[in-house]
């Protein structure tokens, strides 16, 4: 380890002399490389937070001559995988020239859209609205970054003179403006009453600091927040216990979990009156510190500071009334309780929309809280998508950071509630809001498919993701699970998928899995019984033990898995789907089948049954009857093929062709083919439909249900 990895003991020093050098020259690629690296620390900026540049000469590409071009994040980007795609690149003096046509504050939006008259880079991202911030400073190289360490002084009563005496002068300070062009001026008049400084602390918002090259940058940056964060450290617990001591004592981890896995679908019903939400829960250390502490009630309504903060999080977060010992189970009288709780919530939301609009101000969005703290267990997070919700969790535990950082030293300061809205309904915000991809079909739902290690259950949760929803893989076969479980993270990402190992013959496991896929994404809307084993015999040649495997996991394994999701949507009482991978021999009376096409046939009859029992709590129940699905499929292991070969008086290698020759389109079929079937049930075009059979077989009469 080098001296200067030493040196830093609150900040990770990631730079690599070696990989710079490889760079040398290209000031573009040392802004990326330094990004990536300040990106990868959470300590240093949130996700998404922040933005870096870089300023260098470049050929104008109709005169030749070489110009001066800022380089920078784009807007919406993320310096932690920043690459050069996601870029702005504009001429310097064009965009300094825009303070010649700068009308002033109550004008300043005006001049994004000018920002489009500067842009040296026609494939360029679009500018955010923190450029000028950088393009009003001189140097080569700048960070702006949201480190907790140094918001907690940023946020801090007495920052600026805090600020002033930690870097006896070095550090300038600008008080808390909105970000946008007079921002940018602000930061310029600041460097030039304090020529020399190192860096500037915007108040309540983050931390400007700067280099002339990228490495300059990157170290002056780590040094800046490594001596925030030493001084920090320093004070806590000199003037008060943290958070003014622990008030309550969370509960031990499992217990922890239990609690949260059995609350979580009852929150997010509650979360997603307005559109489905998905979850996130987190026990970590941190939330429990401020959760479990006597400030917990004088802190949380305060809300958040940083901008970035508070338009993940919203303004404050929904803190429980419900004791440890709440009997979780009653969902009635649990629900009895916590209806008043985000009526409440709800009414505080609307009350500050009402008080802090404007005339032009985009409509109220969703009243419902985001973070929802249960002191002694957790915080559940509530968004549109998976990643979302756990980036608020990481951005709430940035505020707490925060808030224990401010009251070590001094005293925590919020946004004033005014501020707050006129960032959170800032009509840029809500023209970025607007330019956002349409949601797929299944964004903001929750799938479990049974035996989706493999075959044709794989193909529906692939399906489910590529559509948007959130997938919770399971299997019995736990190699097969792991390989599944790695395709589908690295095609659809790590937020949009989990994994349990799930026997459906095995209540306790059934119960572990739904367990998981509550704490993974907050509950389910879609379970698929899917997971099945095919066994052909003649009566005489049929065992017991075949038997009773065929009806456990087909029938038992569809009505314990059906059972345990009924629980949990009803908690949520938005309604839902359950889906039952049946057969053509549920109808169809063939040779050597008495054991699998009467398990097939109580099945489908379960569907219809459940069908009409759930239709009043908005829970469809449907019935796709696939046939010889011969590729990737499991359905022919274990001597099946052998048998329905030998029942056909052909060959086993002759089964495919045979099996479409028998259909009236003459078809082969496919995994894909029955996961497109699922598809059209949970899509939103069959939402009044239920209690229906969907043959998925090529075309077979016999299997014709009328």
């Amino acid at each position: 380890m080098s001296e200067t990895k030493t040196q830093f003991k609150h900040v990770s020093y990631l730079w690599n002399d070696a990989e710079a050098a490889k760079l040398e020259g290209d000031e573009v690629a040392l802004l990326i490389y330094r990004s990536n690296l300040l990106g990868a620390d959470l300590r240093l900026t949130n996700y998404g937070g922040g933005n870096t540049s870089c300023k260098a000469f470049a050929p104008d590409p109709l005169t030749g001559k070489e110009e001066e071009i800022m380089w920078i994040k784009g807007s919406g980007g993320d310096i932690g995988t920043l690459t050069r795609s996601g870029l702005a690149a504009l001429y310097v003096s064009r965009l300094r020239s825009l303070e010649n046509v700068y009308k002033g504050l109550k004008y300043e939006d005006e001049m994004v859209a000018l920002f489009n008259h500067c842009i040296y880079d026609l494939d360029s991202k679009a500018p955010s609205i923190d450029t000028p911030l950088h393009g009003f400073l001189p140097f080569k190289h700048i960070d702006h970054l949201h480190p907790d360490a140094a918001i907690a002084i940023a946020a801090a009563k007495d920052g600026k003179k805090i600020t002033e005496e930690l870097f006896g002068g070095t550090i300038g300070w600008v008080e808390w403006q909105r970000p946008g062009f007079d921002l940018g001026l602000k930061l310029k008049e600041c460097l030039d009453n304090n020529p020399g400084i190192r860096g500037i602390m915007l108040g309540s918002h983050g931390l400007f600091t700067w280099g002339n090259t990228a490495y300059e940058s990157y170290i002056n940056t780590l040094e800046v927040i490594e001596k925030c964060a030493e001084y920090i450290e320093q004070n806590l617990g000199k003037k008060a216990p943290v958070f003014g001591g622990q008030k309550i004592e969370a509960l031990p981890k499992e217990e922890r979990l239990s609690k949260a896995a059995s609350l979580a679908p009852v929150l997010r019903g509650f979360c997603s009156s307005k559109q489905r939400m998905i979850g996130h829960f987190t026990d970590d250390e941190r939330v429990l510190q401020f959760i479990d502490s006597n400030d917990l009630d004088r802190l949380a309504p305060l809300g958040t500071s940083c901008p970035d903060h508070f338009l993940r999080t919203k303004i404050s977060p929904l803190v429980l009334n419900l004791t440890l010992s709440e009997d979780l189970s009653d969902v009635k009288t649990l629900k009895e309780k916590l209806l008043p709780q985000f009526e409440a919530y709800r009414a505080m939301y609307t009350d500050y929309y009402n008080t802090c609009k404007h005339d032009n101000s985009p409509s109220m969005r969703d009243p419902n809280p985001v973070v929802i703290l249960y002191p002694g267990v957790g915080m559940f997070t509530f968004s549109k998508d998976k990643q979302t919700a756990r980036v608020a969790a990481e951005f709430y535990i940035n505020a707490i950071n925060v808030m224990r950082g401010s009251e070590a030293i001094s005293e925590y300061t919020s946004l004033p509630r005014q501020e707050a809205f006129d960032i959170e309904y800032w009509l840029l915000e809500e023209a970025k809001l607007q330019r956002m991809p349409k949601p797929k079909a299944l964004s903001g739902r929750i799938a479990l498919v049974t035996g989706s290690g493999g075959g044709i259950g794989k193909a529906i949760a692939k399906k489910f993701a590529q559509e948007g929803a959130c997938v919770i893989l399971n299997d019995i076969n736990e190699e097969r699970l792991n390989e599944a479980t790695q395709e589908f993270k690295k095609l659809f990402g790590k937020d949009a998928v989990a994994s349990t190992l799930l026997n459906v013959t095995d209540n306790a496991t059934i119960e572990e899995a739904f367990n998981a896929t509550a704490l993974a994404f907050g509950g389910v809307d879609i379970v698929v019984n899917n997971a099945g084993i095919s066994i052909s015999r003649s009566i005489e040649e049929h065992s017991i033990e075949e038997w009773d495997r065929l009806y456990d996991i087909l029938v038992k394994g569809q009505f314990l898995v059906s059972k345990l999701a009924v629980k949990i949507l009803r908690k949520q009482n938005i309604g839902g789907d359950i889906i039952n991978i049946v057969s053509k021999n549920s109808i169809v009376a063939g040779p050597n089948n008495s054991g699998y096409g009467s398990a097939k046939a109580a099945q489908a009859h379960l569907t219809r049954l459940l069908a009409a029992e759930l239709g009043g709590d908005k829970i469809r129940v449907n019935t796709v009857n696939p046939d010889a699905v011969i590729a990737d499929s499991n359905i022919w292991a274990g001597g099946w093929a052998e048998g329905r070969a030998k029942a056909y008086g052909i060959k086993v290698e002759e089964l495919p062709a045979y099996y479409a020759k028998r259909t009236l389109l003459n078809e082969i079929i496919l995994p894909d083919d029955i996961a497109n079937a699922c598809f059209a049930f949970v899509g939103g075009l069959l939402n009044k439909s239920t209690g229906n059979i969907l043959n998925v077989d090529g075309g077979v009469a016999m299997g014709f249900v009328r």
